[in-house]
């Protein structure tokens, strides 16, 4: 089976640099709403995007509540229902949370949300590594179309009516040397 990443097409920029940062902070705040103090409050970023995501939000708290935040990073590939239909060559990432999730409120960080697989997925690893108070849902982009339950508590954009050929594409600087967000179609 040949393993390669199929080209995409930019339909539409959604998010530039600038808006792309100010969807980041608006998570910040949506978090640090609900979370003032960030006591027993840890980020963990579901590998790939959920990592930089998690970074910049630990910094954006560290900023401006000079609180380091304990930061981890998850990888779910495994625990995927559906990473055999995805490729035979699942490329399996680290897990790292150097420290206990046990009575802590974890916020789960992902670039998008669209089915809900991918969180299901990091609910039943994170459950595998502690018991955590609760457990919350941050994300940068929600595109909709939920195969399971699942909805996010903090998210910086919603895009709707996206269609089946088409994607959300969620580029950070970290990862690709840009930020941005884009409407994507197969090729």
């Amino acid at each position: 089976m040949n393993n390669q990443i199929l080209p995409q097409k930019v339909k539409k920029v959604i998010a530039g640099p600038k808006r792309f940062e100010k969807l980041v902070k608006k998570l910040s705040e949506q978090i640090l709403k609900a979370h003032p103090i960030l006591d027993k409050v840890c980020l963990i970023g579901i590998q790939t995007g959920g990592a930089p995501l998690a970074n910049r939000l630990k910094k954006i708290f560290a900023e401006e509540k000079g609180i380091e935040v304990p930061i981890g990073y998850l990888d779910i590939t495994l625990y995927r229902d559906d990473w055999t239909r995805i490729t035979n060559y699942p490329e399996v990432k680290r897990t790292e949370i150097p420290f206990s999730i046990e009575d802590m409120v974890v916020v789960l960080v992902d670039d998008v949300i669209f089915t809900g697989r991918t969180v299901r997925a990091a609910l039943d690893a994170l459950i595998d590594i502690g018991r955590p108070r609760k457990i919350e849902l941050a994300v940068l982009v929600d595109r909709g179309g939920r195969e399971f339950p699942i909805e996010p508590n903090y998210k910086g954009i919603t895009i709707k009516n996206i269609g089946l050929n088409e994607y959300v594409s969620v580029y950070f600087k970290e990862l690709h040397g840009f930020d941005k967000i884009c409407l994507e179609v197969k090729a």
